[in-house]
């Protein structure tokens, strides 16, 4: 074993050098997001965000997360075993050590941070093996005969494909972010087994083993698709992309591809990720049927299931599970009125449609995918984690009286891992760039160095409390480009100057304003938002309103179900708003306080509330 993982080893990292940095060559379209270490936080509310997270994730101990692998691969480990979902008798145990080695290989990435690039080498060393104990390139906290229960029965076990995926894309980021090229060869060998397992079965068997039509589908494959081609990316092997297709299943994709909205009744987060996949592939082969899979699958899901604030999933319609009567899954188009459970809007789910909302504005650079990525970022991202302790939740409850459930430190479900990688990734989906285009998409202080034109931009304000954000742009010389700030959709007016000097500048709602000169140092410029408030209904029922105040989703403080009286346009007329950011609502004698979601802590408060009377 040790002299076949030798051989990989050489012939991976010769491919390495071969293709590494090639993986921006396969990017379509016209704005590419810069590389993370190019962006940096400055000081705000934002920066503390992550920050909180940074904090939780250097608490864990790694010998606690190695245990379960210890353990499968027969090797001592005196750790005190994880709780939650990583417990030894859980069949997820393993995938929050997949997100651990994504959110800690970012953070070393952008911050070069000593401790965590230690502990990152030190768990690849230890994760690597367990491998080689096993013996066959297999690496997991669960036996693999969870695989054959999975193959023989099409379930019955817990998502074992679920959780290999997290700890590929865990080591895969690992080798990306740190360079750490044994992490590299051990996600080639766990490929390597995946494909000797499925080259064993017939079409017919892959098809039950990877179909998840079913109410929290236990056969669950996790984004296996999307890691696949990434690894593809890289390695250039056609066996990578091969197996990548196998967990493209067309009856999900083609009916897509046709703009059939077959949504109603799938588990959410096993479904989206499959769609990340098939952007991926997409970005290969470009095969039309998974762009256009890609691209109608998030209209049908921002326009026909999503929430006003951008998240989606909740009650099932055909109940035939306890999550399924509240939680995770896809309804009928349109119809959410009735879907306001306390756990509705998985944090996972957010997530991940964050991700395809990013790559979607990249293939095309349109504002409509920037607007929708602001909005869920203020409105259904920051507002998943508490802002004093850093906890996260796993749903985000918009009815009216709601409370967060944030869960335990010790709780490892999987939206703690995603959530972990989600506040490590705060500094992205701020800048993107092209040949000579530079769009800025999110207003939080910030730098990004565009290396190629050889210019710093930095931006600084206390967005979007404060209205006013500021940048300057430095230049080691004169230099060409168009810099393109988005103008959101609820953004009527915005005062924009260049140099002090005011432009005449005509904007409208969902753009962007583009300014096109030739750059010289020290150059300013200054947008100044004028807010608004407004009102976003369901769309099956334009009585259940959600209040906006510019870019905020602004929530009741209540513990009484919200009834408003009087017309949308009086509700609109009586809210004020104070200079702390505290917003009231004067309705029939009574004085409603509101602040922004991402505000709102263990208070019980309500975001949509029902109009009943005039």
């Amino acid at each position: 074993m040790k002299i076949r993982l030798l051989a990989v080893a050489i012939l991976c990292i010769f491919g390495y050098l071969k293709t590494f940095g090639q993986e921006v060559n396969n990017a379509i379209g016209k704005a590419q997001p810069f590389p993370y270490a190019s962006v940096v936080l400055k000081p705000s509310w934002i920066k503390q965000r992550e920050d909180l997270n940074t904090r939780y994730v250097k608490s864990l101990d790694p010998d606690r997360l190695l245990h379960n692998f210890r353990v499968n691969a027969k090797l001592p480990s005196n750790a005190k075993p994880l709780e939650g979902w990583e417990a030894p008798d859980v069949g997820l145990r393993g995938h929050f050590t997949g997100h651990y080695l994504s959110a800690a290989s970012l953070l070393v990435e952008k911050y070069h941070d000593t401790l965590l690039s230690k502990r990152l080498n030190y768990m690849i060393d230890e994760l690597y093996k367990c491998q080689q104990a096993l013996g066959n390139g297999y690496l997991s906290a669960f036996p693999e005969s969870e695989f054959d229960i999975l193959e023989r029965n099409y379930g019955g076990v817990w998502a074992p494909y679920y959780t290999y995926h997290k700890i590929m894309q865990g080591l895969l980021d690992v080798f990306v972010r740190t360079k750490n090229k044994k992490a590299y060869v051990m996600v080639v060998e766990m490929a390597a087994y995946v494909n000797n397992r499925m080259s064993r079965l017939d079409k017919e068997t892959i098809e039950k083993v990877l179909y998840t039509p079913e109410a929290n589908p236990a056969n669950e494959s996790g984004a296996m698709n999307d890691v696949l081609y990434k690894l593809y990316k890289i390695s250039k092997d056609p066996k990578h992309l091969a197996l990548a297709k196998i967990f493209d299943r067309d009856w999900f994709a083609v009916p897509l591809s046709k703009n059939e909205d077959i949504l109603n009744g799938l588990h959410s987060n096993t479904h989206l990720v499959l769609v990340n996949g098939f952007a991926q592939r997409y970005s290969i082969t470009q095969e039309n049927l998974y762009h256009d899979a890609v691209v109608n699958f998030w209209d049908m899901l921002i326009k026909h299931h999503a929430y006003a604030n951008g998240s989606s999933s909740g009650p099932r319609p055909n109940v035939v599970t306890p999550t399924s009567l509240a939680a995770e899954h896809w309804g009928v188009p349109d119809h959410l009125s009735n879907t306001m459970t306390n756990e509705i809007a998985e944090s996972c789910v957010t997530h991940n449609t964050q991700k395809l909302t990013s790559t979607l504005f990249s293939w095309t650079a349109n504002p409509i995918y920037a607007n929708e990525y602001m909005n869920a970022f203020y409105n259904a991202v920051l507002p998943t984690q508490n802002s004093l302790t850093g906890n996260n939740v796993y749903h985000l409850p918009l009815g009216s009286p709601r409370v967060k459930a944030f869960l335990k430190e010790n709780d490892f479900r999987c939206c703690n891992g995603t959530s972990i990688e989600a506040f490590a990734l705060l500094n992205s989906g701020i800048y993107f760039h092209g040949h000579s285009d530079l769009w800025v998409n999110l207003y939080i202080p910030s730098k990004v160095a565009w290396t190629e034109k050889g210019i710093v931009l930095e931006q600084q304000g206390n967005f979007p409390t404060d209205s006013t954000v500021e940048f300057t742009v430095s230049a080691k010389k004169k230099v060409v480009f168009n810099l393109n700030f988005l103008i959101p959709a609820w953004a009527g007016k915005v005062d924009i100057y260049v140099n002090d000097q005011r432009q005449n500048a005509n904007v409208s709602p969902s753009s962007y304003y583009s300014i096109n000169r030739k750059w010289k140092n020290n150059e300013k410029i200054k947008l100044v938002f004028h807010y608004n408030f407004y009102i976003k209904a369901m769309p099956d029922d334009p009585r259940v309103v959600a209040i906006f105040y510019g870019p905020n989703l602004l929530a009741f403080e209540t513990a009484s179900e919200v009834i408003l009286k009087g017309t949308k346009e009086e509700i609109l007329k009586n809210l004020s708003v104070s200079d702390n950011n505290l917003f009231h609502l004067a309705d029939e004698g009574r004085i409603y306080s509101l602040r922004p979601l991402y505000d709102i802590g263990d208070q019980s408060y309500g975001v949509y509330g029902t109009i009943r009377g005039y």
